[in-house]
């Protein structure tokens, strides 16, 4: 396993839509590997391929320790999701996000959500989410998608980001290894 760099706005690759998976092989278990460490060291409960340069549809989770800060690591590794179907009902959740580094908004979609997808070993498997998982796994989907959680916001919300990120980077600004130090206590990541 190796930690990987986690690229932050205003990097174009962040607005990539991602390319599925034709088989998972042993350089997608170590990818999926490698993601599940970068997100622990940064700390996030989330992280999508496209988060560390890798346009693929990708993403890990382990959302048990934002639930319960005493369980043990319970991580989800998942391939070429695809929602089937989300609630009517919405809920709110101030999301953060490791490619948004220390900015927090809440944000509001589906309270539930079921997904199709295929495992760390290439089963397919469904999920049938709510909560802080719910909310986690559409966020990654969106990476997956070219879809930032700051899409969600108001314009003005979204655009003084932009111009922050972008005024941030082109003044040299601090480059991160991994991400925001609250993600675990976002919804998001990578949110």
């Amino acid at each position: 396993m190796a930690l990987r760099k986690i690229i932050t706005l205003p990097d174009a690759r962040l607005r990539l839509k991602c390319a599925p998976v034709p088989a998972i092989d042993a350089s997608i278990r170590a990818l999926m590997d490698d993601m599940l460490e970068t997100m622990y060291a940064a700390p996030g409960i989330g992280l999508a391929a496209i988060q560390i340069a890798v346009p693929k549809r990708v993403l890990v989770l382990d959302v048990a320790k934002r639930e319960d800060e005493n369980s043990a690591p319970s991580p989800l590794c998942i391939v070429n999701p695809e929602i089937l179907w989300t609630s009517e009902e919405l809920s709110t959740y101030q999301e953060g996000c490791l490619s948004i580094p220390d900015f927090f908004e809440d944000v509001e979609r589906p309270a539930r959500v079921r997904a199709r997808y295929l495992d760390h070993h290439g089963r397919a498997q469904e999920i049938e989410a709510e909560g802080i998982l719910a909310t986690c796994l559409q966020h990654e989907i969106d990476h997956l998608n070219g879809i930032l959680f700051i899409d969600h916001l108001s314009r003005l919300k979204r655009d003084r980001i932009t111009r922050k990120f972008a005024k941030t980077a082109k003044h040299g600004g601090p480059s991160r290894k991994s991400g925001a130090s609250k993600e675990d206590a976002a919804a998001g990541p990578g949110a």
